[in-house]
């Protein structure tokens, strides 16, 4: 927090981490899918900071999808939002990654069919909180 009682920008990029973990971790064992089983790795993240979000205790939302599947990339966008306010979109690339050879691999089947269920590239589009 700030000399402002602003919520410092570190904590939103940790609002996004938890989401998209949540989104390719539990939403995927939650589909009984196998996707991103063997780890993934952000390649790229943006990040437009629209309003300064002051501390307080009530609940915040942060809204993930999909905006583009690519050969061995998908880009998760977020909205961080409450019911008034909107405070961050975002957006990160992340890369399935192949722990035992060390290196980034392509999307498997498996990973893009369970992404294809959350693809909108609109903003507020198939959002899951």
């Amino acid at each position: 927090m700030d000399s402002f009682g602003h919520v410092n920008n570190v904590v939103f990029l940790r609002y996004l981490e938890e989401a998209r973990i949540d989104f390719m971790f539990r939403l995927a064992r939650q589909a009984a899918s196998g996707a991103f089983t063997g780890g993934s790795v952000v390649a790229r993240h943006e990040i437009d900071y629209l309003r300064p979000l002051v501390h307080r205790h009530e609940p915040l939302t942060v809204e993930t999808w999909i905006t583009k599947i690519g050969g061995a990339s998908a880009t998760v966008a977020y909205e961080i939002k409450d019911d008034e306010t909107l405070y961050a979109r975002a957006a990160t690339v992340v890369v399935p990654y192949d722990l035992e050879r060390g290196r980034p691999r392509r999307l498997s089947a498996e990973e893009r069919t369970f992404l294809e269920v959350y693809l909108d590239d609109e903003a507020g589009g198939t959002a899951c909180a």
